[in-house]
């Protein structure tokens, strides 16, 4: 696969191409930018990041990360990309199919960031339709899964204008900013419709779990069923 081979900067990395973004595989040259966007959109972020480590924004410690992202893509565990903004190419966040289970699973997990300065205009909402197509398109998967703070209305919005439909609730799934806390869990199968069609969108469909009714965690009174 050609997107492979981007990577290690040796020729240039495949393009995936979604309205106003395009998509790349980090490369070493991206490094400055990168650090930069993170550096001035710290606080946006941390608080629904892992900590960040001491050496996070060092070229070190990017250089490590390429190589752990050239690792997973061989084995086709998780494909990471750069979001850039086609009209100047500035680099506006990420995000990265992780977790490839294959036999009888197809499936992966979404994740992904937006830089401060650009959140709220679209550019993540159009590379998330981008990397679905992806997923059941060119990697053959079944399914693709995401996750999202019971409080991120932000995530929450963009997951469902995606297509993506919430199936539960994991108490203390994943530690955030240091803890360890509860997640809505989120899945779109390739079998689902587009919530685009014919060039117009559809809308959201907003589940009772925003609006503070009580989504509990599965098996107890009043939970999961109540908000499907």
């Amino acid at each position: 696969m050609s997107f492979l081979r981007g990577l290690g900067g040796q020729e240039a990395a495949r393009i995936l191409a979604g309205e106003g973004v395009r998509l790349r595989a980090p490369a070493p040259h991206d490094h400055a930018d990168w650090a930069r966007l993170r550096e001035d959109s710290r606080a946006f972020l941390q608080p629904w990041e892992p900590l960040w480590a001491r050496d996070e924004l060092t070229r070190p410690a990017f250089r490590r990360r390429l190589r752990r992202y050239a690792r997973e893509m061989r084995d086709d565990r998780a494909y990471p990309f750069f979001i850039f903004r086609a009209e100047d190419d500035a680099l506006v966040g990420g995000a990265t199919l992780s977790n490839l289970r294959r036999g009888v699973a197809q499936t992966c997990a979404l994740g992904y960031w937006m830089g401060a300065p650009y959140a709220g205009r679209g550019y993540m909402t159009a590379a998330v339709r981008v990397l679905v197509g992806f997923a059941f398109g060119e990697l053959a998967l079944h399914r693709v899964e995401a996750a999202c703070l019971p409080h991120n209305e932000a995530s929450r919005r963009l997951l469902e204008k995606a297509g993506f439909q919430v199936e539960g609730f994991a108490r203390r799934y994943l530690r955030i900013a240091g803890d360890w806390q509860d997640h809505v869990l989120f899945a779109r199968l390739s079998s689902d419709p587009d919530p685009v069609v014919d060039g117009r969108e559809a809308p959201a469909r907003l589940t009772p779990v925003w609006r503070g009714q009580g989504v509990r965690p599965l098996g107890q009174p009043g939970g999961q069923k109540e908000i499907l």
